[in-house]
């Protein structure tokens, strides 16, 4: 991780996630919430078609794989997409990827529930309460300028979502001789799909255009959705998990940093304070403890983050990306 090429993926990498929270809350100044993440996914679908064209990957044949890449789709691409952008509407983006940082929490969940190797230690469990008690400090239900709201709810929940996909795609969608790049596109075109379906619900409104807007929605869909897939690949190619790992304690720190700076987003020592106590909960989740002089296996680590360094193909969707 010392070698300078790698440090550059992770700033790369920690900024195109960290800052796709900005670029939302800038294009929905022009787009509704289902026009923007329809065009994110179709950015992101092209360029990771682009990509198996230039590499040339197949998509996959097998019906049961595009059953398993529908599911994936949806709770992976189309709702947690979807959710964050409502959730934007009437949330900071900072505190939107703050949120966002809970990922780790609910795959821990969402494991056991799914009959995964992942184990319920007692540093595990620690961690997630730790994470837990982060998420009432930021919300502060006790106080009349808490941030509990339904915007902040969709966020939440849009993490949660992402929690089940990571350890849904872990068990049926890892460890496949199919190219990660193809099943990425694969499962970019099926959400693209439900956000079609879901164009009654605000997909026809009035575009209020925009240079700035339509910027950031081009940047969102080629640079934090398709590109950032890409390097994440090569990062964990190159460096493995606990390289690609790093790049999720910093997203919450780009975004907050980015909506204060360009979006003047107020945040006081109460919502930071919970952003370092969900982080802390996240890496007690993180923690390995070698049992009888053996290391711990790497696809146990309960956050999706990449775990896979078993040599397998990559997990078709990357860790805590929005």
């Amino acid at each position: 991780m010392g070698e300078t090429k790698t440090l550059l993926r992770i700033a790369a990498l920690a900024l195109m996630w960290g800052s796709s929270f900005f670029w939302i809350k800038l294009g929905l100044g022009m787009f509704s919430p289902v026009q923007l993440v329809l065009a994110r996914l179709v950015l992101g679908a092209a360029m990771l078609l682009l990509l198996c064209k230039l590499q040339r990957a197949q998509l996959p044949r097998d019906r049961r794989m595009w059953g398993h890449l529908t599911v994936a789709a949806f709770f992976h691409n189309a709702l947690p997409f979807l959710l964050f952008a409502i959730g934007e509407t009437t949330v900071d983006s900072g505190i939107t990827g703050v949120l966002n940082s809970t990922t780790p929490l609910w795959v821990l969940l969402a494991a056991p529930m799914m009959g995964t190797t992942s184990r319920m230690t007692g540093t595990r469990l620690a961690g997630l309460l730790v994470g837990l008690g982060g998420i009432l400090l930021i919300f502060a239900p006790w106080q009349a300028s808490g941030l509990l709201s339904w915007g902040a709810l969709a966020c939440l929940a849009a993490a949660a979502s992402y929690g089940f996909a990571f350890v849904y795609e872990g068990k049926y969608l890892s460890g496949t001789s199919t190219s990660p790049y193809a099943l990425s596109a694969s499962q970019m075109l099926l959400a693209s799909g439900f956000l079609l379906l879901a164009l009654p619900a605000g997909g026809f409104t009035p575009v209020h255009f925009g240079v700035g807007p339509l910027l950031a929605m081009l940047v969102l869909g080629i640079g934090s959705t398709g590109i950032a897939f890409a390097l994440n690949y090569q990062l964990l190619a190159s460096e493995g998990a606990v390289a690609a790992s790093v790049v999720g304690y910093l997203l919450p720190v780009v975004s907050v940093l980015l909506g204060a700076v360009f979006l003047g987003e107020q945040l006081n020592l109460r919502v930071i304070a919970g952003m370092l106590v969900v982080l802390g909960g996240v890496a007690l989740t993180r923690l390995q403890k070698p049992e009888r002089g053996v290391l711990a296996e790497p696809g146990d680590q309960a956050d999706g983050l990449g775990d896979d360094t078993t040599g397998r193909a990559p997990r078709p969707l990357a860790p805590l990306a929005d």
